[in-house]
């Protein structure tokens, strides 16, 4: 009788991401759960057998401090206060008293309706959702921690160290002296050395708010107790238009008649069109930032005129940028619909080819056939489909016959995290597989290897991962793919949306030329393998404009050369 083989971590891990999906769509048709009741077990149970590389030590009986700031940077401020957390969809609330709160890291509107509830505005699709209830189940575990170790279950006492900290946070202000009083007890509810949690409390801390970490950490215990307690329950609900809402493109289709008008009224429509899912800068600054600063920065090298630009404090020269390029046929599409996805359009037929980049020649075609550059900013998972797959439909304005769109291009520049290589490596994909599916798309790639040679960078060529969710990185599902046939270099969560939209338009619908060119290219933003370099150790800084640059330029010459 043969034995049968156990199961490996990555095998067990593919099962709770599978188990973790499963049941938030399931949570989110019935329309409300308990996040530590029954209903929210599943997931609780399934993340911890995950163990994101994102939210490292969430398993352990320590508090996990990097995964923590990682998510608070994505979750509006004062969610920690909240009992209730309500999921809605654009429901008249921008036109309200309530103030909108943005997350610093998440292009979403929230609204703090009481002292007791947020409401989280969803118009990204279900990558949205699936993205916030991953951070609010680590959020509730964390919470949790905090509540075991300060509450006596026997004796239904509070550890003196819990009181101290109530007595600092209901202080207005604090000394240096009491600051390092509560943070020592702070390190002990925590399970974490004073130079941890001193460390975390300036990552949180502001002018404003020096002791903001001592109130999330309050609030966070607070609830938990009180749940323990009482038995008062936090909840997270779905409102009833956002479930009727999802999955009907409702934002997308606003997003593409909107840019699809403003083609027409320009005398656009027809030409060709070449679309960059890119940033709101980097193709603008790569064509007219040189011409546009002028003499005082002529002896700067482009790389440092991009890098003086990604600069915050020099708000004053990016407008000097924005000025230019409008007047060299720039047109600016902030967006109305919800999607949060701006949109520049370059009608190259305008540009005075002296006045740009000598990079890319000064001999384009400049006539009806003149190339019309859309750029588009990031879209967020699902979002990729929602709306290239609207904007790639046929156009249909007042009963009038439909009109097809003449696009040439579809180029996807984006951060993803590498499995082989450092930060701000590149990546050039030949098939993405859609993560928990069987989904795969193989096209073949306009950029290649070769193409970025010689700029000191290491460039990788193979197969991306799209992936449910950046905050589920794990690494041995990860280690797997990376040493397997599948020749998997890295992961992102966008490309398999787009090539979707693509592939289907061009190949089902025949809505735009079956040969469309595609373009792919990635900067690796991190290492999920490498313990230290996931996306909770931090953002790229100054290392992704190198790489930002390099793939924005071939972009670009490909194109216009």
């Amino acid at each position: 009788m043969s034995k049968i083989q156990t199961r490996t971590r990555a095998q067990e891990s593919t099962a709770a991401i599978e188990r973790m999906y499963i049941t938030m769509r399931h949570l989110f048709n019935r329309g409300f759960y308990k996040p530590m009741g029954v209903s929210g077990e599943t997931l609780r149970e399934a993340l911890l057998q995950l163990r994101p590389e994102i939210y490292g030590s969430v398993s352990d009986e320590k508090a996990e401090l990097h995964g923590l700031v990682y998510i608070l940077d994505r979750l509006p401020k004062g969610i920690e206060q909240c009992r209730f957390i309500n999921l809605i969809s654009d429901e008249g609330y921008k036109n309200s008293g309530f103030e909108v709160i943005i997350p610093p890291k998440r292009r979403r509107n929230c609204y703090r309706i009481d002292d007791e509830q947020m409401n989280i505005e969803i118009t990204r699709g279900r990558s949205d959702i699936y993205d916030i209830l991953t951070h609010l189940t680590f959020l509730f575990i964390e919470s949790q921690k905090i509540c075991d170790r300060v509450f006596l279950k026997d004796s239904g006492t509070m550890i003196r160290d819990w009181a101290k900290l109530e007595e600092a946070v209901s202080k207005r202000k604090l000394t240096d002296k009491e600051r390092e009083i509560a943070l020592s007890h702070l390190s002990t509810i925590l399970g974490r050395t004073f130079e941890e949690v001193l460390a975390s409390h300036k990552l949180f801390g502001s002018k404003e708010e020096p002791d903001r970490f001592l109130e999330i950490v309050y609030w966070l215990g607070k609830l938990a107790i009180e749940e323990e307690v009482s038995g008062e329950k936090r909840t997270i609900t779905f409102s009833p238009v956002l479930r009727e809402r999802l999955g009907h493109h409702i934002h997308g289709e606003i997003w593409a008649n909107n840019i699809k008008k403003t083609l027409k009224k320009n005398g656009l429509f027809k030409r060709p069109v070449h679309i960059i899912s890119a940033n709101m800068h980097s193709v603008m600054n790569t064509l007219f930032a040189r011409q546009a600063l002028g003499t005082a920065y002529a002896k700067k090298s482009d790389l440092e005129l991009y890098e003086l630009l990604s600069q915050p404090e020099n708000g004053k020269l990016r407008s000097k940028v924005v000025a230019y390029a409008e007047k060299q046929g720039m047109i600016q599409i902030d967006d109305f619909s919800g999607t949060n996805i701006d949109v520049q359009l370059f009608d190259t037929s305008k540009i005075d080819t002296s006045k740009i980049n000598p990079i890319f020649g000064r001999d384009f075609q400049k006539d009806h056939d003149s190339p019309v550059l859309f750029v588009m900013d990031y879209a967020f998972g699902e979002q990729a489909y929602e709306t290239i797959d609207e904007f790639l439909k046929p156009y249909k304005d007042k009963g009038e016959k439909k009109e097809f769109l003449n696009v040439e291009s579809v180029s996807i520049m984006g951060k993803a995290g590498i499995l082989e290589g450092d930060k701000g490596d590149l990546m050039i994909p030949n098939a993405h597989i859609f993560e928990g599916t069987a989904d795969n798309y193989p096209f073949h790639n306009e950029l290649c290897a070769k193409d970025f040679e010689g700029n000191e960078l290491k460039v990788f060529e193979g197969t991306m991962i799209t992936v449910l969710g950046t905050s589920l990185q794990n690494k041995d599902v990860l280690k797997f793919f990376h040493d397997s046939s599948w020749n998997v270099i890295g992961l992102e969560m966008e490309g398999a949306h787009y090539q979707k939209a693509v592939q289907s338009a061009s190949r089902i619908r025949k809505s735009i030329a079956e040969n469309v060119k595609v373009r792919y290219a990635y900067y690796a933003s991190d290492n999920p393998l490498e313990t230290g370099s996931t996306l909770a150790s931090g953002g790229l800084g100054i290392t992704g404009v190198k790489p930002t640059y390099l793939i924005t330029e071939m972009i670009l010459k490909q194109i216009l050369n």
